[in-house]
C-alpha cells in the first residue's frame, strides 16, 4: 500500500503566521505538501482547483471570518468531509458552539505555542488519515452496487467489485497464494444475504479459517438489510468487524470504513516495524552483513534445501589484523571490517554472507560447481588485494568445504571442514585460498595464476 502524500491549506491573514504555520507542519509531518493563503476567498478558489485533506484556518480573516469560510466549504458536495481546523487565541464557548454548527473540525488554542501547534495536528493526521485503500466489494444488487461504488470512488478508494461470494473468494485465494500480483485487499466490504451458492457469512469464514486473515490485516465490514440482535451477533461470531444496515447512509458507511482502514494501516505499520526490528537483529551493524544468529537460526535450512545445491561454506579471515588495531588502533579496524563486509554483499548479493566474529566472516555460497567456487573465491582474494579499505593494505585466507564432497554434514560439520581448509591457508603462507575434499585439503590452483 503506498503513502499518501498529505495536502494542508494554511489559511491565515498574517504573512508571518502563514510562513511559521506552514514550516512547522513541513517539518513535524511526513509525506506533506502545504499551501496557504490570505483570504478566504483565496482559499475557496485553491480548494475549486485541486484536493486537499487537510484546512486550518485563522478564525479571523480580511474578508470574512473562519466561521463562514467553514460554512461555504460545506455547502459544497465534494468538499463536506475536509476537516477544518480554527486556529485561535479567543474561541469562547458561545463561539465554539457556533462553530461546531458550522461544520468546524476541531479547535487549537493558538496560546499553547507553535511546538503544541505541530504536535497537535501530526496527531490530527494520524488519527484522520485520509483515505487509501484497496476494496473488495461483493454486492449481487446492481443498484446497491452502483450507490455504494460512486460513494467509495468518490473517496479516493479503489474498489473491485464481484456479485458473489465465489469471485471474491477466488480473488482472495489468489491474493493468500501469491497469484493476484496487483496490490492486496485493504478491507472487504460484504453483503450478508447474497443470492449464490455462498452467502457473505461463508465468505467471512473462509476468510478467517480457511485464508486466516485476522481481524486486523483484513477487516470485514457487513451489510445487512436486518439490523436485529441476531443477525448482529451472527456478523460478528462469523469474524465481521462491524456492520452497517440497509439503507446505507453515506455518512455512517464511510465513517466505519475510514475505523476499518485505520486498523487495517495501524496493522500494516506494525509488520513493518517488526519486519525492521527482526532485520536489525539479523544484521551485523558494524559491517551490514548478517549476524552470526542469524546463521544458526537460518544456515541449518539453507544448507540442506535442494533447491540451494550444491552448497559451498568459505570462511575468511583477514591476515594479521590484530596487528592494525594495534598499531592503527580500533577505529581504523573497524573500518577495514565495513569496507570488508560491503563488498562481501556486493560480490555475493544472492548468498547468505555473515560475520563469524572478530575479523572472520563465512559465506554459504549456492549452486556452484567446484570450478566456479574456487575461482569466486580467488577473484575475492584478489579483489581484497587491491581493495585497501581505511588506506590500509590488508590480505586474506580462504578455506572452502562443499556438500558434495560431504553430503552427510550438518551445518555445525561443514563450517568445521571449511575452518580446517582456512587454517591451512595460513599455515602455507597466508593470502590464499584452500579447499578440503575427501582425500584431504588442498590448495587452490589458481593461486599462482
Amino acid at each position: 500500500m503506498t503513502e499518501k502524500i498529505t495536502r494542508i491549506l494554511v489559511v491565515d491573514g498574517s504573512n508571518v503566521s502563514r510562513q511559521i504555520l506552514s514550516r512547522i507542519l513541513q517539518d513535524e509531518i511526513t509525506q506533506v505538501e502545504v499551501e496557504s493563503c490570505k483570504t478566504g476567498e483565496q482559499a475557496i478558489h485553491k480548494l475549486q482547483e485541486k484536493p486537499f485533506d487537510l484546512i486550518t484556518t485563522a478564525l479571523m480573516l480580511p474578508d470574512m471570518d473562519g466561521l463562514a469560510l467553514c460554512r461555504n466549504i460545506r455547502s459544497a458536495h465534494t468538499l463536506k468531509y475536509i476537516p477544518v481546523i480554527v486556529v485561535s487565541g479567543d474561541a469562547d464557548e458561545r463561539l465554539l458552539q457556533e462553530g461546531f454548527n458550522a461544520g468546524v473540525t476541531d479547535y487549537f488554542d493558538k496560546s499553547n505555542g507553535y511546538k503544541a501547534f505541530g504536535d497537535f495536528i501530526k496527531s490530527f493526521t494520524q488519527r484522520n488519515s485520509s483515505l487509501v485503500g484497496n476494496v473488495l466489494f461483493i454486492e449481487d444488487s446492481k443498484t446497491a452496487a452502483a450507490v455504494i461504488c460512486k460513494i467509495l470512488e468518490k473517496h479516493g478508494l479503489k474498489v473491485t467489485h464481484t456479485e458473489s461470494a465465489e469471485l471474491a473468494m477466488d480473488l482472495l485465494r489468489k491474493q493468500h497464494t501469491g497469484e493476484h500480483t496487483d496490490e492486496p485487499f485493504d478491507l472487504v466490504i460484504t453483503d450478508f444475504y447474497l443470492k449464490g451458492e455462498l452467502t457473505g457469512g461463508d465468505l467471512l469464514y473462509a476468510i478467517r479459517t480457511r485464508f486466516h486473515y485476522s481481524q486486523q490485516e483484513l477487516p470485514v465490514l457487513v451489510i445487512t438489510g436486518n439490523d436485529d440482535q441476531k443477525t448482529q451477533v451472527e456478523v460478528f461470531h462469523a469474524g465481521g468487524n462491524d456492520f452497517v444496515t440497509k439503507p446505507i447512509l453515506e455518512e455512517v458507511i464511510m465513517a466505519r470504513i475510514r475505523l476499518l482502514l485505520l486498523i487495517r494501516h495501524q496493522f500494516e505499520a506494525l509488520t513493518i516495524q517488526a519486519e525492521n526490528m527482526r532485520w536489525i537483529a539479523a544484521t551485523d551493524s558494524l559491517t551490514g552483513v548478517r549476524s552470526k544468529r542469524y546463521l544458526v537460526d537460518n544456515g541449518e535450512e539453507y544448507i540442506q534445501n535442494t533447491a540451494n545445491q550444491t552448497v559451498w561454506a568459505m570462511l575468511i579471515d583477514i591476515d594479521f589484523f590484530k596487528k592494525i588495531n594495534d598499531t592503527l588502533g580500533h577505529i581504523t579496524g573497524d573500518h577495514v571490517l565495513a569496507e570488508l563486509g560491503t563488498k562481501l554483499n556486493t560480490l555475493f548479493p544472492e548468498d547468505m554472507v555473515v560475520r563469524f566474529g572478530g575479523e572472520e566472516f563465512s559465506v554459504l555460497m549456492k549452486n556452484r560447481t567446484s570450478a566456479e567456487a574456487i575461482k569466486e573465491a580467488e577473484t575475492l582474494r584478489r579483489d581484497i588485494e587491491k581493495l585497501r579499505p581505511a588506506d590500509v593494505d590488508i590480505t586474506i585466507s580462504i578455506g572452502l568445504a562443499s556438500m558434495q564432497e560431504f553430503p552427510d554434514s550438518n551445518l555445525t560439520q561443514i563450517l568445521a571442514l571449511a575452518d580446517k581448509a582456512l587454517y591451512h591457508s595460513k599455515d602455507t603462507g597466508r593470502n590464499r585460498v584452500s579447499y578440503n575434499l575427501e582425500e584431504g585439503i588442498q590448495l587452490s590452483p589458481l593461486h599462482d595464476n
